[in-house]
């Protein structure tokens, strides 16, 4: 038993967890970098929150800095301390669930809405269609786990996709 915690303790950081930490701990002491943030994924006011981007990501290319803005903009909206630990895909289930119920993947809204997110070919699109859903998560107090979508993004693939509906359906993906 030991050596399992060993083993996760000297597994190195994603960039998605290191920004998630560096996000939530400098939201915990500073308001005025939490409002910046939540400003960050809309068109007309990000650039107020460029100087905190700045040295996570490449601002004038739109596939490196909107991973970053949408992310940054849910967890200052979502005004929490620590991250969640749902996937997009079992995020978007749940924010359709029924009161009582975990699983909200036989409404078709939430379909339509994996359905749009899964036909993304490049991040910019997907940062578009990710915006709204993330809203909608926040709030109706569904926990997603921005490390692991911002890493999604970041890697953005055919294979990201893919686990984004496996996640959605609630089947378990071989690894």
């Amino acid at each position: 038993m030991g050596n399992v915690k060993k083993k996760k303790d000297e597994r190195k950081s994603s960039r998605g967890e290191n920004f998630t930490e560096f996000v939530l701990n400098r939201m915990a002491k500073d308001n005025r970098f939490r409002a910046a943030l939540c400003r960050a994924d809309n068109p007309d006011t990000e650039y107020q929150s460029w100087e905190y981007l700045s040295s996570w990501c490449e601002l004038d290319k739109d596939w490196s800095r909107l991973p970053f803005s949408i992310t940054a903009a849910s967890l200052a909206r979502g005004r929490q301390s620590t991250d969640g630990s749902l996937g997009i895909g079992k995020a978007i289930s749940r924010c359709y669930a029924d009161e009582g119920h975990d699983n909200g993947s036989e409404k078709d809204s939430a379909k339509a809405k994996l359905r749009r997110l899964i036909a993304c070919k490049t991040v910019v699109e997907a940062c578009a269609i990710l915006r709204p859903i993330l809203n909608l998560a926040n709030s109706r107090r569904v926990a997603v786990n921005h490390a692991k979508l911002l890493d999604d993004l970041l890697y953005f693939n055919v294979t990201t996709v893919r686990r984004w509906a496996v996640d959605f359906y609630g089947k378990r993906e071989k690894e």
